[in-house]
Formats: C-alpha cells, structure tokens, sequence
C-alpha cells in the first residue's frame, strides 16, 4: 500500500535522539503543534526544531501528518479483518495481488502473512450489506484468490494510532499532553 513520503532516505546513518524522539511523540499526539510550540515546550529554538523536524522528514521517520477521523460518525460502522489465500506465490503474483488491494478504498490496511494464509486486510464498510457487495464485487474477483475467510468485529475495545516511543518527557508534561 502506497504511503506518501516527504523526502528520500538520505545517505548517511542517523539514529533519532531523545529531542526527535520527543518531538515526534508531540507531533504524532497533535501534527498540527507548530514549531514554534514544540520549541518551547522542549526549551530549544524554533530553527532548531524545524530544522529536526524536516530531517525526520527526510529520513523517513515521519512519513505524514494526518487527522484521525470518527468512522462510526462517518458511517463507516462495520470492520471487517478478511485473510486471503492466493494459488500462486510468484513474486510478481504477489505484487499484483498487492496493487489491485491498493486500488480498494474499503480496504484500509493490508498485511502480508505467514502460516495459514497470505493476506490480513482490515476492510471498512458502512455495513454488512456493503461488505458483501465489496466482497462479491471486487475482492472475490480477483484472478489468484483461492480462499477469503472474514471475521467481523462486534466492538472496537482500543485504537491507537500512536507509536509508544518511550521518550521520557516530564511526568507533568505527559499530563498536560493528555488533557489532565
């Protein structure tokens, strides 16, 4: 699946350190922090941060910014975790598998696998009608498909789109970040 990047990978090895790791954690809690913002909470310059921020960019490490959505507002209330079974395991079968997926906006996620199939696709519909027009319509039609097996999820207990970076900022910090 196809996710947009700021810039290439540069040549040189960078490892973050606890200031990136930091100001990724803010940004990935808020991508809308300014520089100037992340400057002061971090007690650095302005030019400092955003000349991290783009070599992040650069390297890879943030990939882009976006706003998590409602679904169910959206009524996108059905989730469906679908695992796909190919017949053939060429390289080029599996890329092509892997571009018609791309193509579907229902299917949000798409991991390949190993052991009991070769595919883990999380698809987002409005409903179980849906999901089976999806299912019958696009993802059935597939040429290499040889088995679909979906589970459906009665309730979402956690999302987090967060990545637990562990950057030890100030326990009061960490409180006000998260609303307390």
């Amino acid at each position: 699946m196809s996710i947009p990047i700021f810039g290439k990978k540069t040549t040189m090895s960078f490892t973050p350190d606890q200031i990136d790791m930091c100001i990724m954690d803010i940004l990935q809690e808020d991508a809308r922090t300014t520089n100037k913002e992340i400057a002061a909470r971090l007690g650095k310059s302005v030019t400092s941060i955003f000349e991290r921020v783009k070599r992040l960019e650069a390297e890879g490490y943030i990939l882009r910014y976006i706003a998590v959505l409602n679904k169910n507002k959206l009524g996108k209330n059905l989730v469906a975790w679908t695992s796909v079974t190919l017949k053939e395991h060429g390289h080029d079968r599996l890329l092509a598998f892997e571009q018609q997926i791309d193509t579907f906006p229902e299917v949000m996620e798409c991991y390949k696998m190993n052991g009991q199939f070769d595919y883990l696709i999380k698809v987002l519909v409005a409903d179980m009608e849906a999901y089976e027009l999806f299912n019958l319509t696009k993802l059935s039609k597939l040429e290499n498909i040889s088995k679909i097996r979906s589970l459906f999820a009665l309730a979402e207990t956690k999302q987090e789109v967060e990545l637990n970076l562990k950057t030890g900022l100030p326990l009061k910090l960490q409180q006000k970040n998260k609303g307390i």
